[in-house]
């Protein structure tokens, strides 16, 4: 039997961090005031937009250390059972978003509205990586890097396609009485996926070439994504632009498109997360040590925050107006996950103060899961 691959602890705690970054926005989506869009310019305010900007580091962190994960698993499992693995584990992944998650999401089950959201793209990213395992890793490298730093040049492609909104930008591939709709489209993140198993291998490289790489690459990104930026050629659909105020001209520079992740989104949000990475290297600072609990069990930590917040919303509606049949209907797209009851969403103190809790009263299941896992007994829980 292979024995699974040594965990590092710089990945887990940076997984961790962001899956708790992460459900500050899912927080935001169901308590937060409802019209309030934080990334249009014209209505939102600085405290909205970077409660929302700050959470943009989550999912390409996510699909990167996905990546990496695999490139770490591939010295103890071997080549081609890592790729049985990675395309056993994307298709579950795959189906658990159309059905499991779904249901979590808006609690029912009548398929009316299914999005094409993280978890999906995961599952087709950890496939697409099942099969490219056996190409050699510069070579992995450089499809990661021609998906991250090409795909903006399709832009101006807009056929009317299903495939397409699949591939490239958010759109329907059903509509009528059940709509599917892609929120996710697959070939940037499929790229973030591959450049993260060519990430693996610089944790087998001496710590202080791997500190220095990691933080020459950050540094660089980081860069890269303020010449780009700047200059408005290329990388965002979406040009900036001078404001009324400093904080909205910075707000505007800062403002890059999610959907799909545009090649200055990624530089923006991955290259932070590398000098994320070089700062926990040596070690995990004490006060983030919990924080390892939560990333050591993400897939878990990811169903079960959106049930506690999806519950603790119902709990209040049904405090708040005595009914709750809102949150079980299927909502409009935009107006996802749930129907909001009339007046519904709180300030960003309260949201806040909900996101907290919830982060709390999910660690002790988080740390007695992750502790289940380490057993090795329940060999299928790696597959979650």
């Amino acid at each position: 039997m292979n024995s699974p691959p040594p965990r590092i602890e710089s990945i887990d705690l940076l997984r961790g961090m962001v899956m708790v970054i992460m459900a500050l926005d899912h927080t935001r989506d169901f308590f937060g005031t409802f019209g309030a869009n934080p990334v249009d310019l014209d209505t939102t305010t600085v405290p909205l937009f970077f409660t929302r900007w700050i959470t943009h580091l989550c999912a390409p962190t996510f699909f990167l250390l996905t990546g990496t994960g695999a490139g770490l698993a591939r010295a103890s499992r071997g080549t081609a059972a890592l790729s049985r693995y990675l395309v056993t584990r994307g298709a579950v992944l795959i189906v658990l978003e159309l059905t499991l998650l779904r249901a979590v999401y808006q609690f029912n089950l009548d398929y009316q509205v299914t999005l094409l959201l993280v978890i999906w793209a995961l599952g087709w990213s950890m496939v697409f990586l099942g099969l490219i395992v056996y190409l050699p890793v510069p070579v992995i490298a450089g499809i990661g890097a021609a998906m991250i730093l090409g795909h903006n040049s399709l832009d101006s492609f807009r056929p009317d396609s299903p495939l397409w909104s699949i591939l490239h930008a958010p759109g329907f591939v059903l509509q009528g009485d059940h709509t599917v709709f892609v929120a996710y489209p697959l070939i940037p993140w499929l790229g973030v996926t591959a450049m993260g198993f060519a990430l693996a291998s610089l944790y087998s490289w001496p710590p202080e070439r791997r500190r220095r790489a990691l933080l020459i690459g950050g540094l660089a990104a980081v860069a890269l994504f303020v010449a780009l930026r700047a200059s408005n050629l290329y990388g965002d659909p979406v040009s900036w632009a001078s404001r009324d105020s400093t904080a909205f001209t910075v707000i505007s520079f800062l403002n890059t498109s999610k959907y799909p992740p545009s090649l200055l989104f990624l530089l923006m949000t991955i290259g932070p997360a590398l000098l994320i990475l070089r700062w926990v290297d040596r070690e995990t600072p004490s006060f983030l040590r919990p924080v390892l609990d939560y990333g050591r069990v993400p897939f878990f930590y990811y169903v079960s925050h959106f049930f506690l917040i999806h519950l603790l919303a119902v709990v209040i509606c049904l405090l708040r107006y005595g009914d709750a049949h809102w949150m079980f209907e299927s909502p409009g797209l935009g107006q996802y996950p749930f129907t909001p009851p009339p007046g519904w969403g709180y300030p960003l103190p309260v949201v806040y103060a909900t996101w907290l809790t919830v982060v709390a009263l999910l660690y002790v299941p988080c740390r007695k899961m992750a502790d289940l896992k380490a057993t090795g007994r329940h060999r299928w829980l790696s597959y979650f």
